[in-house]
């Protein structure tokens, strides 16, 4: 036989069930609610892309018609074997791949040897150096082209790659502040615990400071792939050979001077997009938890 407080406390279960499950369906529906927004909006942002897509499959027909078609009426894969003909797009990629290699390391062996020098030692002069060097963040690209084509003239670097990957190996404003905002944000009490381990500075520096700054190293590496990648006006000024332009030059010659092959030059442009996607995709992680860890302690 049933108590009266069992009997009194089964309402109170079933009412609290109920109060739970109400709960439930209002955050599965909220939860919906802001996914289909979220999938609505990326829809949005993708629409270039798809109409990317979908004129490199079309004709020159297709492409010109009025009122423009989004889907061809027959796909014509061909335009992707037809633009990698009519130019080298494969060593125009294996060009940029080159740079885009050896810009990266000079970053990599650079970079943090300066912002370990201006985040952990002390030297005379540190305060002005840094400002000095922060200043050349200010000075548009355009005003150094000059006395780089001349300085690069003189040495005889003129047709080489030289000049698109020196550079790199003295470093970079922009990641040189980005590293030493990351760096100070480590705990200087692990410098001294190593150096009283007996550890030297390279020590400090390659075994206990880079390995912590991870992240700030994956925001550099992607945005020194992306730069290179999509740079333009530094091969265009300094290359002269046809077969040493890399992927931004070289999809510049599908614009002809009275007209345009748009599905020849969007199907050229979705292949040299292509690894920048896939480096998207591979350093999501890493490049998204970068950012928000170089915001939060920089």
């Amino acid at each position: 036989m049933a108590t009266p407080i069992s009997i009194a406390a089964r309402p109170a279960t079933s009412a609290r069930l109920l109060t739970m499950r109400r709960i439930t369906w209002r955050r599965l529906i909220g939860y919906g609610l802001v996914y289909a927004l979220m999938i609505a909006i990326a829809l949005v942002f993708m629409i270039p892309l798809l109409w990317m897509f979908s004129t490199s499959l079309k004709s020159r027909q297709e492409v010109l018609a009025w009122p423009p078609q989004f889907i061809p009426q027959t796909p014509n894969w061909g335009n992707y074997s037809a633009a990698f003909a009519k130019y080298p797009l494969g060593q125009f990629m294996l060009n940029t791949l080159f740079l885009v290699g050896a810009n990266t390391l000079g970053y990599l062996l650079s970079v943090p040897l300066i912002a370990f020098a201006f985040a952990r030692l002390r030297f005379p002069g540190k305060p002005i150096l840094f400002t000095l060097m922060l200043s050349t963040m200010m000075i548009p690209m355009q005003v150094k082209l000059i006395p780089l084509y001349s300085m690069f003239s003189s040495l005889g670097m003129i047709n080489t790659y030289w000049p698109l990957t020196l550079p790199s190996f003295f470093g970079e404003a922009f990641f040189i502040f980005l590293m030493v905002q990351y760096m100070k944000t480590i705990p200087r009490d692990l410098d001294e615990a190593a150096r009283i381990d007996g550890a030297g500075t390279w020590t400090i520096l390659y075994r206990i400071i880079l390995p912590l700054c991870r992240p700030a190293l994956a925001v550099m590496i992607v945005f020194a792939f992306l730069w290179t990648w999509n740079d333009f006006w530094h091969p265009i000024i300094f290359l002269n050979n046809f077969s040493s332009y890399p992927i931004s030059v070289g999809l510049a010659f599908f614009r002809g001077q009275y007209g345009v092959e748009w599905n020849l030059l969007m199907s050229a442009t979705l292949v040299s997009i292509t690894p920048v996607l896939g480096l998207y995709f591979i350093a999501q992680r890493h490049l998204i938890g970068g950012l928000a860890a170089v915001g939060l302690k920089g």
